[in-house]
């Protein structure tokens, strides 16, 4: 699954978010610790997700986008 982020020059080095995923932001010395590091967020954030669905006894289900 592919995820696109916004990357941001800061003081200690990049911030960077993922729009798509309010609240998830991360940080990194260069462009590539922060993109690792974005990656680590975005897996915690949506593993945090789908608990707190489960918890709400919520269905999830999966569905693949295809381009258009």
């Amino acid at each position: 699954m592919k995820y696109k982020v916004a990357l941001y020059p800061s003081e200690g080095g990049w911030a960077v978010s993922c729009p798509a995923l309010p609240g998830c932001h991360s940080q990194g010395e260069t462009e590539a610790e922060a993109l690792t590091n974005i990656g680590e967020a975005i897996r915690d954030y949506l593993e945090v997700k789908l608990q707190l669905l489960a918890e709400e006894g919520a269905l999830v289900r999966e569905i693949e986008l295809t381009e258009a």
